[in-house]
């Protein structure tokens, strides 16, 4: 009689650690990236609230705050020696820019608003950069390597901050045409910010 032959059935018990381990692994991989992307997605959203992009965060500018009151009184010494006064200015629209030459958001805005002064002086429009702090000496010389045409004031006891009533650098008010501060600003200003608020206010009547 033929002999039986008996095959062994192959034992797939040894691949499922495998195989469970693979699964796993994967689902571990689909799970960051997931996350990943969450996390990517959320801070572009982040920076497209703050009015800037994940690729370019110099763009960011605070949102100036609307007011209504009287200018204050301020007369100091501009970066020439000679005396000037906000009165100086009646008629015309005024951003008056609390800055330092040891902070660096302050630094940062200066091309900025020289382009933006640039843009607008022949429209009845001045910047007047006060300077916190800082010796007439230094000031001069900084004024002179960053080329600011508009003109630059020394504060060497804070009056301007006390008069406006704020305290951190950079900080912005605009005054209007009739004498009236119409927007505060605290933190750097951008181009956009200063186009959509400011120049409105240049163009009044």
């Amino acid at each position: 009689m033929p002999k039986k032959i008996h095959r062994r059935k192959k034992n797939n018990t040894s691949r499922t650690p495998i195989l469970v381990s693979v699964g796993i692994g994967l689902i571990a991989l689909a799970f960051i990236l997931l996350l990943l992307g969450g996390k990517k997605d959320n801070a572009e959203a982040e920076g497209a609230s703050a009015g800037s992009s994940p690729s370019s965060p110099s763009s960011y500018s605070v949102t100036p705050s609307e007011v209504n009151y009287p200018a204050p009184e301020l007369a100091l010494q501009n970066v020439n020696g000679n005396i000037e006064d906000l009165e100086d200015y009646r008629q015309q629209v005024v951003l008056v820019n609390n800055w330092a030459t040891w902070c660096p958001p302050c630094k940062a805005e200066i091309p900025t608003l020289e382009e933006y002064y640039k843009a607008h002086k022949e429209e009845g429009f001045v910047i007047i950069g006060v300077e916190a702090g800082e010796p007439q000496s230094e000031v001069a010389q900084f004024v002179e390597s960053s080329v600011i045409t508009y003109p630059i004031w020394i504060d060497l006891k804070n009056a301007s901050l006390q008069a406006f009533g704020a305290s951190g650098l950079p900080n912005s008010f605009v005054i209007d045409r009739s004498g009236t501060v119409r927007l505060a600003w605290v933190g750097e200003i951008n181009r956009e910010m200063l186009e959509k608020y400011v120049t409105p206010i240049i163009l009044e009547d």
